[in-house]
């Protein structure tokens, strides 16, 4: 890129969120479910850009000795419930394909840097949790995934970028913000393509994370996908629904009026 770019670093969704509201940010890539939250809160901030795995990076990790094989001894148990993060909604599906809703279970509100500490100290019976904190956590505590085949298929792992009206709206700031995502969606590419080399440099020696735990991360992950507009709207009207069926909106909201199609050609052109 011709320009510098800022980076700010910020632990979930919310906190995203309060920050772009605050016009501190232009855009933010964050996970599936900071858009719905935004709107519910009276603010739409338009999705510019739609990033999709078909293997979910969350895993629901239970604490040693909670002893729960399906989805459905999940009943009665105390579960993380990060509200307006991806992790939300992920739980409410896992729930949902169980029969049960979030008033068979026990919720703790957690923030997401408190996840790994709530279950070393046996304050939930389960925590959704990405790598590598799941085979972290597996070392350390003996923590496990729930086994049931559903946990891998509950959602895909999505992400999106959203934009302040106000940033697409300056001639400059909309150039710029093309730029980045063709050139977002080439280095996604070329990571789908060279794994390895792309682990030891973001992983290993950019986050400076040990080898067994960058190996953790990329088995994990799916290749990723770049989806227009159209092609992202009905998983995210599948999310919205999700929510909403769990009376964690007031009102069921249109997927199709949280996407801009401003930047399908970039996307279509370097995917």
């Amino acid at each position: 890129l011709g320009w510098q770019l800022e980076l700010p670093n910020f632990a979930g969704g919310p906190a995203i969120f309060e920050a772009i509201r605050a016009g501190a940010l232009d855009i933010a890539y964050v996970g599936d479910t900071p858009p719905i939250q935004a709107r519910a809160a009276g603010v739409n901030l338009p999705i510019i850009a739609t990033f999709t795995r078909e293997r979910a990076q969350y895993r629901l990790v239970q604490r040693a000795g909670a002893n729960i094989q399906r989805l459905g001894d999940l009943r009665g148990k105390r579960l993380s419930y990060v509200e307006g993060s991806g992790r939300q909604v992920f739980l409410i599906e896992a729930l949902t394909r169980a029969g049960l809703g979030l008033g068979d279970v026990q919720l703790v509100a957690l923030r997401v840097a408190e996840l790994n500490d709530a279950l070393r100290a046996n304050a939930v019976d389960v925590a959704v949790l990405m790598e590598p904190h799941v085979t972290r956590l597996a070392k350390q505590i003996g923590a496990t995934p729930v086994p049931d085949p559903q946990e891998r298929n509950l959602l895909p792992a999505t992400s999106y970028i959203y934009a302040r009206p106000e940033a697409l709206a300056d001639a400059q700031k909309a150039q710029a913000i093309s730029e980045f995502l063709a050139a977002f969606v080439r280095a996604g590419k070329w990571s789908n393509a060279h794994v390895a080399q792309w682990g030891r440099h973001y992983y290993s020696d950019f986050q400076r994370i040990d080898a067994d735990s960058t190996a953790a991360i990329l088995a994990s992950q799916s290749p990723l996908l770049f989806q227009t507009a159209a092609e992202a709207q009905p998983h995210h009207q599948k999310l919205i629904d999700i929510l909403h069926a769990a009376g964690t909106l007031p009102r069921r909201l249109d997927a199709a009026t949280s996407f801009v199609p401003t930047y399908d050609s970039v996307i279509t052109a370097n995917r």
